[in-house]
């Protein structure tokens, strides 16, 4: 599995969306919020928008959720006010991880990740002392099997992506992106009607970090524990562990 894209094809892998639909529809009601309140509620002008809508859409949240999300950040109706955090820090091994934090109290969701960080062998650190190891990128999953490579490959590149990597291992190829390209790149493949696994602004490592026994098993339970917290929108981490042990682990 490739490195960069280790903890997506995780969550996808073990049906996450499904199986915590209601945790993906709170986290995804807060972003829908934020980018309304700072950019407006016209998806048309507010790309950050219009990727949380596209994002709710794909779990099949229901309209009414959006709207109101939507009215709650233009302050047509009332709701919480959140404030955007990261906090970085290292797991087992020394993996990098960045957390990006959504919440109405700051005081008590840094006690919370900081115990999620002790409890699973890592640590919180100071700010920047791993950011720089990762750059915000675009990137779109493909199953190698239901596409035609070559096509795949011109097309990206046509609609102005930056790579299409291989990842032997899991039978995938990575569409990758910068930011500003991300949607037109996105639209290009759904006008083709190609069915992508995945499709998000992730980051992406530049250097990752090999985790076999205890440590890769302490990562994974770190990651989802941080998952789990109800002020976590995002977890990034630079590990790389052997798909055996993720199996072992997923039951």
């Amino acid at each position: 599995m490739s490195g960069h894209n280790k903890w997506s094809s995780i969550k996808h892998r073990k049906g996450a969306v499904d199986a915590k639909r209601g945790k993906i529809f709170t986290k995804l009601i807060k972003e829908i919020t934020v980018a309304a309140r700072q950019g407006g509620g016209d998806p048309d002008a507010n790309p950050r928008l219009r990727s949380a809508i596209a994002a709710a859409k794909a779990v099949n949240m229901p309209k009414d959720n959006i709207e109101r999300s939507i009215k709650r950040g233009t302050g047509e109706i009332e709701g919480v006010s959140y404030e955007e955090l990261t906090y970085e820090g290292y797991g087992p091994g020394g993996v990098a991880v960045m957390v990006e934090i959504m919440t109405d109290n700051r005081n008590r969701t840094a006690a919370e990740i900081r115990h999620i960080f002790s409890k699973s062998n890592g640590n919180l650190g100071e700010n920047g002392c791993v950011s720089w190891i990762f750059s915000k990128k675009g990137l779109i999953v493909f199953d190698q099997q239901q596409v035609d490579e070559e096509a795949l490959f011109d097309l990206a590149l046509e609609a102005g992506a930056d790579d299409v990597e291989e990842v032997t291992e899991d039978g995938t190829l990575e569409v990758i992106t910068a930011p500003e390209n991300f949607e037109a790149v996105k639209q290009a493949f759904d006008e083709q009607n190609l069915a992508y696994v995945s499709a998000e602004i992730t980051m992406i490592p530049s250097t990752t970090v090999k985790l076999e026994g205890k440590e890769a098993e302490q990562m994974l339970r770190l990651m989802e524990k941080l998952e789990d917290s109800d002020d976590v929108q995002n977890v990034y981490a630079n590990f790389d562990i052997p798909s055996e042990i993720i199996e072992k682990m997923q039951g």
